[in-house]
């Protein structure tokens, strides 16, 4: 149930259908336009969303999916029921063009696996277009909307023999022309026109009685006449009447293939209501990606939960002026059913209620809504709103007697399956009383567990939403420092009207304001001033908590590097002593092995001196070669760093190809080419010679490049992990850079923080137009390793900022 009967033009709904005829492509179309209505059938506008949505990707993507020739044949089906009753050729025309288009969109959703598009295609399952009839009509009908030579014999010969007498009449009348202009009876570039479906010659009016003949016509100016001459009146009636004999053919040919489809009617009005259907859903899916929408998760019960919900028709219009809407984030749910919106007057609290009106409309009439993906939509049975001055002079009422009337529908009529929309509750009476009857409004409204949103300046109310379960206050922001709205909502707390901030931003005398205050009271004057340095405060604590909120994760992220490096170096070392342990072990056995062999070699040789001290050498050989301990190599610090190798190499070694060497006795240097026995062949700048290998020595490539003046290579720098790992930071603040600055320090973010192994990083590229937001995340999908990516939490940066998961 809507409440009440103009709730389409309070919100603004007949706009958007105005929208929606104009996308659609033909009649046919925007006759369902006028019949789209409001439903709570789950089922129903489950299915229709998401033929928009298949129909939305057809759009976006499918160029081949027919898009003309739309046409609305309802009239001509109407004419082939009644018997006796023949298409014109201009009709048959349309007719042939319309079931064309039927067929393309037929075959083209045919041609589609059943689960890429299957609400639509199963839309078209029940349609056929027989190929008896479309054949037929193609026999008759050729691509110019005329009737075929074709379509019968008799026509054929009717047209051969008009063909025929008509050159033999253009033959006779050539002579004619030829011979007035030769007598000077007509200009040279005049030449044969019809008149009354005969040709004729045009003759200057001072010659009309030289040349025998009927006159059909003359000129405007009266100084040409039209003649038919004499001799071609037989043959020129002989053509009509030949005309009149293709006519009647014709008419008989058009009469029989209009009862030939008489049969076909049920199956034609099925085709024609499905291109219809067709047209109309893609205007919604046009009207659609006009407006950016996406489909929500539809739920079967009472829901509003939106992410970034935007005005279509303030999208529109903001989008010519090239300015973009503030988007709204919405959640109404069991536990928080009726929001309480507070603030100052201009700042948004109208738009937002309009808002939701508007969307849960559109939804509930099978349109897609301008929301992001990850949003929800629930089914509600019953909208009210109460928006705009209802006061009436026919029925005296004045503007708050019509506020309490749709009160009294509201606390009527209201369940727990109703959305009651409420602009400035309470307003058009005097303040104390209204605010008393909104107050037990509210309570009433509460109690019938229905969901809301009201917009109310009343402090009562927003006490009353503070402390009762199932109310929430919220407020539209509003910057108190330069005294300007942001238009933006914020859930939990109340807003102030700031009615004295703007007061003096305007000009008011200060003298008029503090006595203002006076009369109003320390007490409503102490809460407006709280409200509004509550609302400065959090602003700065939503700053100080986002820089908290990353040193916690930068501390956690140390932590967790720290930990895991602790555990690596504890299993290196334990693997080190295993592995001693381990050739101890097995030292120790061989050294047994051989104690064991040398007293059974002594006791064999029953303790020779000489064999035993053979034995024992043997044994303490052993014990000098196996056992001996490994001495420590201390480690030398380089003097210098970042040098290359090649520079410490010593001059001395054997000469090879690539050396640097100089020529003994002389300054020039060069590099070796090639060895060829005792002969090399080295270059010494761009020249190339061969030297005896004895007249050569070596030098280092230092001394090279100071000979030849080349510059030094870029020194090879290895990678310090743990430097890195202390001065990466995971949040990369890229705010006011140009889009191709902040792209290069983007990928050498995303890289280091691959290498060093981080799960999420922060890159804060601030709200502004979104336009460096979205260069942002369009340049993250290039890269693998990204999860996903989300707005930063509300309190810590929100849309200005992009967490990004890596994997």
């Amino acid at each position: 149930m809507l409440y009440p009967d103009s709730f389409e033009q309070k919100l603004g709904f007949d706009k958007i259908r105005d929208l929606l005829r104009q996308a659609c492509m033909s009649p046919l179309g925007q006759s369902y336009v006028d019949k789209i209505r409001f439903s709570d059938n789950f089922q129903l506008i489950d299915k229709m969303l998401r033929q928009v949505a298949e129909f939305k990707t057809i759009v976006q993507y499918e160029p081949e999916f027919p898009s003309s020739n739309y046409l609305d044949i309802r009239p001509q089906l109407g004419k082939v029921r009644i018997e006796g009753m023949m298409l014109t050729e201009e009709e048959f025309f349309d007719l042939k063009l319309t079931l064309r288009t039927i067929q393309l969109c037929l075959r083209f959703l045919a041609g589609k696996e059943k689960d890429v598009y299957p609400y639509l295609t199963e839309l078209a399952d029940s349609i056929t277009v027989d190929k008896k009839l479309t054949d037929a009509i193609e026999r008759v009908i050729d691509d110019r909307g005329h009737v075929r030579d074709s379509a019968s014999p008799e026509l054929a010969s009717i047209r051969r023999r008009i063909i025929t007498e008509q050159a033999g009449l253009r033959k006779k009348l050539d002579g004619i022309m030829r011979n007035a202009r030769q007598q000077g009876w007509m200009p040279d570039d005049i030449s044969l026109t019809i008149r009354n479906g005969r040709v004729v010659i045009p003759i200057s009016a001072e010659h009309k009685r030289r040349l025998k003949g009927f006159i059909h016509d003359e000129s405007a100016t009266g100084q040409t006449v039209f003649i038919e001459p004499a001799e071609v009146f037989d043959t020129n009636n002989e053509i009509r009447e030949m005309e009149y004999e293709e006519r009647r053919e014709v008419a008989r040919i058009l009469r029989e293939l209009t009862a030939l489809i008489r049969p076909y009617l049920p199956e034609l009005q099925r085709a024609t209501t499905f291109l219809g259907l067709i047209d109309f859903i893609r205007a919604k899916a046009r009207f659609a990606l006009q407006i950016d929408a996406g489909m929500p998760k539809l739920v079967n019960q009472p829901l509003v939960d939106w992410l970034q919900a935007r005005h279509p028709l303030l999208h529109l219009s903001f989008q010519k002026q090239g300015k973009k809407v503030v988007p709204l984030n919405l959640l109404l749910d069991p536990g928080q059913r009726i929001l309480i919106i507070s603030g100052p007057n201009a700042g948004g609290k109208s738009v937002a209620l309009k808002t939701i009106g508007l969307l849960q409309y559109m939804v509930q009439s099978g349109l897609l809504i301008p929301v992001i993906e990850g949003s929800t939509a629930g089914i509600f049975q019953n909208l009210f709103i109460d928006i705009g001055d209802e006061q009436s002079l026919e029925n005296d009422l004045s503007t708050y007697s019509s506020h309490l009337t749709s009160m009294k529908a509201f606390v009527t009529m209201a369940n727990r399956k109703t959305l009651f929309l409420i602009d400035e509750f309470g307003t058009g009476t005097e303040p104390g009383l209204g605010g008393a009857i909104a107050e037990a409004i509210l309570e009433e409204l509460t109690k019938s567990g229905a969901y809301g949103v009201v917009n109310t300046h009343y402090t009562n109310l927003k006490l009353f939403a503070d402390k009762t379960t199932g109310l929430v206050n919220g407020a539209m922001r509003f910057d108190g420092e330069h005294l300007e709205p942001l238009y933006e909502l914020e859930i939990g707390r109340p807003g102030s009207s700031f009615a004295f901030e703007i007061a003096s931003k305007i000009g008011l005398p200060k003298n008029v304001i503090d006595r203002a205050k006076e009369k109003l009271g320390s007490q409503q004057v102490n809460l407006e001033k709280l409200l509004k340095e509550l609302d400065i405060e959090k602003r700065v604590f939503a700053e100080k908590n986002m820089e908290v909120g990353i040193n916690q994760r930068k501390l956690a992220q140390q932590l967790a590097e720290t930990t895991a490096l602790k555990t690596r170096l504890d299993n290196d070392q334990k693997k080190l002593i295993n592995e001693a342990k381990q050739k101890a072990k097995a030292l120790v056995a061989e050294a047994n092995q051989r104690i064991e062999n040398t007293i059974r070699e002594i006791k064999e040789n029953k303790a020779e001196r000489d064999m035993t001290r053979l034995v024992r050498q043997e044994l303490e050989q052993f014990d000098k070669k196996e056992l001996k301990q490994e001495a420590l190599v201390d480690e030398v610090k380089p003097a210098k760093t970042n040098v290359e190798v090649e520079e410490f190499l010593p001059d001395s070694g054997a000469i090879g190809v690539g050396s640097f060497v100089q020529i003994k006795g002389q300054s020039t240097i060069g590099e070796v080419l090639a060895l060829r026995g005792k002969d090399a062949e080295i270059r010494i700048g761009d020249l190339k010679s061969t030297v005896k290998l004895n007249r050569l020595e070596k030098v280092s490539r230092k001394v090279y490049r100071e000979a030849v003046g080349e510059t030094a290579r870029p020194k090879m720098q290895g990678i310090d992990l743990n430097e890195k790992m202390m001065n990466f930071s995971f949040n990369l603040d890229i705010r006011g850079q140009r889009g191709e600055e902040a792209m290069v320090e983007l990928d050498n973010f995303i890289n280091n923080g691959l290498m060093l192994g981080y799960s999420e990083l922060r890159i804060v590229h601030g709200k502004g137009d979104g336009i460096l937001r979205t260069l942002v995340r369009n340049h993250l999908r290039t890269f693998p390793q990204v999860i996903s990516m989300k707005d930063e939490h509300a309190d810590r940066g929100g849309a200005g900022v992009t967490v990004v998961k890596l994997s």
